[in-house]
């Protein structure tokens, strides 16, 4: 969705989807990853779907692919609690996606930290 009112929405969409997983979800489901991320929202210009990129960073791959499958499960459930927060007509029909950017900054780190960790041996 373009525009200024495009982006506060998405902003607001990932604000509240926030909300929602850290603290309704949660406590509706056991065993979610500690870190969950919303990195970005796209709403379609006609609200009819977003679509909500997640981030989960865990070291136990099985758990991080059990997180992110609850929260494709429980779409419908964070809708709703989207609804009653939201004031808007129609509240879109989420897709979460999952976002690989926080581990693709901690292998970025990782490299960074052993090259510099080489450069201090070498001097």
């Amino acid at each position: 969705m373009k525009g200024i009112r495009g982006e506060r929405l998405a902003s607001q969409f990932r604000e509240e989807i926030y909300k929602v997983i850290s603290g309704k979800l949660r406590n509706r489901c056991s065993g979610m990853s500690a870190i969950i991320s919303v990195t970005q929202a796209d709403v379609a210009p006609d609200l009819k779907t977003a679509k909500v990129y997640v981030s989960i960073f865990d070291p136990d791959a099985a758990r991080k692919e059990a997180t992110f499958s609850l929260l494709k499960e429980n779409a419908g459930f964070i809708r709703h609690e989207l609804s009653k927060v939201l004031h808007l007509r129609t509240v879109p029909e989420l897709t979460f996606i999952l976002d690989g950017s926080m581990e693709y900054g901690a292998r970025i780190d990782r490299i960074i930290e052993e090259l510099e960790d080489k450069d201090r041996k070498d001097d």
